[in-house]
């Protein structure tokens, strides 16, 4: 009598119970989505009118001590470093490099994004930030005072140089 193989294959049935992304990172993710099919093909203007419309929408969408922060954040870095063009990333603030590379340098994370008890300014790999073997690219930030204000400037600047 012939063996018989007992299948390995999943059933759909099995897989449909197994959520593998939070809600908050599947949103952020679809976000991320949204912005780059609504970035391809922007000029370099549009890229940067967009880009500030988009930011601003999302941070009108959050808590009011996450808008506060966000909205002064936006300061420092436009203020920092003027070229950098605004935009969303993963549906954060973000600012990214001018031009046809325009790969994000620094983005806030609201602690309301994924419910946690500090907001963090981080950057990307993009940022010139290196500084021997290790170093830091994200900063819990639980409140702005001018010590941390100054701090972000002198980052933003640096890594973009």
């Amino acid at each position: 009598m012939p063996e018989t193989k007992t299948s390995t294959k999943r059933t759909s049935k099995a897989r449909k119970g197994v959520n593998i992304w939070t809600d908050e990172e599947r949103a952020a993710m679809l976000a991320s989505a949204r912005e780059r099919k609504a970035s391809a093909g922007r000029t370099p203007q549009e890229a940067r009118a967009e880009g500030e419309s988009d930011l601003q929408e999302s941070i009108a969408k959050m808590p009011a001590d996450d808008r506060a922060m966000a909205k002064r954040v936006h300061d420092i870095v436009t203020g920092a470093v003027p070229a950098l063009v605004p935009k969303t990333y993963y549906g954060m603030p973000a600012w990214a490099r001018e031009g046809k590379d325009g790969k994000v340098i620094a983005f806030f994370k609201p602690k309301s994004k994924f419910k946690v008890r500090y907001s963090t300014f981080e950057f990307q790999a993009y940022a010139s930030l290196d500084d021997g073997d290790m170093w830091p690219v994200s900063f819990a930030v639980d409140k702005l005072t001018a010590a941390v204000e100054k701090q972000i400037r002198e980052l933003v600047k640096r890594a973009v140089h």
